[in-house]
């Protein structure tokens, strides 16, 4: 059997030259960097960094703006997020399964991590219970993660249920970590929000949304029938969509996509959202600069 992590290493020899592959590292490794930690170096000042980060004295040796960056102490703790249930096994914006493309966006931040020499970690599961593999380095373990994912989300799993992913992580996960969850469009509700900003008290939090399939999809082939994955009901196909219910169900995606953001926004939490696997790379990239920037 192929190697998951393999895969994921293609993918980003594929879809980011060496530069581009360095500026990612730079991105993932700032995450960690805070003020109160130990020093690191100094580096030239860019149009948005944070003028308190400005180490004045420098400056005035050097003639311009010196940035003072700083380093943890110990390294960090990743807990990969996802849900596992039969939602994302369902298909994607850009027609591929969601699976993959978390199996994808997961293992490069996780492979990101393990070359950081910082520990990953799993929380997983779906309506009928929460899954968690310990947090470990090295790259055998990071596939065993890839592969957990991979097999237990299938379309005959049980019922989709973040929430209780995230309970878990409030409920039993001590210490600070960085949080990387995965998962499709999810609804805002006021008991989602109050776990969120409960994570996000404690831990550093990354959100990724994966988008789900058009109601009728224009890559489908003609006579092709597709169905909802949460009761097997048959979608109305494109033929059969009238106007009126094709702009009903844009406005409702529509406020549902805002309902989402404004919840994360709300949390703090940093969110990014991807249509296919083409997408991961750069959509990683902007979420983690957006979330230093946020810092």
């Amino acid at each position: 059997m192929a190697s998951l992590l393999q895969r994921v290493k293609s993918k980003m020899a594929i879809f980011a030259h060496r530069k581009a592959r360095g500026m990612l590292d730079g991105e993932y490794a700032s995450v960690f960097r805070g003020r109160s930690l130990d020093f690191d170096d100094l580096r030239a000042y860019v149009p948005g960094d944070e003028v308190r980060d400005i180490d004045w004295k420098a400056t005035a040796r050097h003639g311009s703006p010196l940035i003072r960056r700083y380093v943890a102490v110990r390294r960090q703790t990743v807990l990969l997020v996802t849900d596992t249930g039969r939602n994302m096994a369902a298909q994607s914006r850009s027609g591929e399964t969601k699976k993959d493309i978390a199996v994808l966006a997961l293992g490069v931040l996780g492979y990101l991590a393990h070359r950081h020499g910082d520990a990953v970690g799993l929380v997983c599961g779906d309506a009928s219970g929460t899954r968690t593999l310990p947090a470990k380095g090295g790259e055998a373990h990071l596939e065993r993660l890839l592969r957990h994912i991979d097999s237990h989300t299938r379309l005959d799993a049980p019922p989709s249920s973040i929430d209780d992913q995230l309970d878990f992580l409030a409920r039993i996960i001590k210490g600070r970590h960085l949080l990387f969850v995965v998962a499709d469009e999810i609804p805002a509700t006021a008991a989602t929000a109050q776990i969120l900003r409960r994570l996000r008290a404690q831990h550093e939090v990354l959100w990724l949304t994966i988008r789900d399939a058009e109601l009728a999809p224009a890559h489908l082939a003609p006579g092709t029938e597709s169905y909802s994955v949460a009761d097997s009901s048959l979608l109305v196909g494109e033929p059969a969509l009238s106007d009126a219910v094709a702009a009903a169900y844009a406005h409702a995606t529509a406020l549902r996509d805002a309902g989402r953001k404004t919840m994360l926004r709300s949390a703090g939490i940093t969110e990014g959202e991807v249509a296919g696997s083409h997408d991961v790379i750069s959509a990683l990239f902007a979420l983690l600069e957006r979330h230093r920037r946020a810092g």
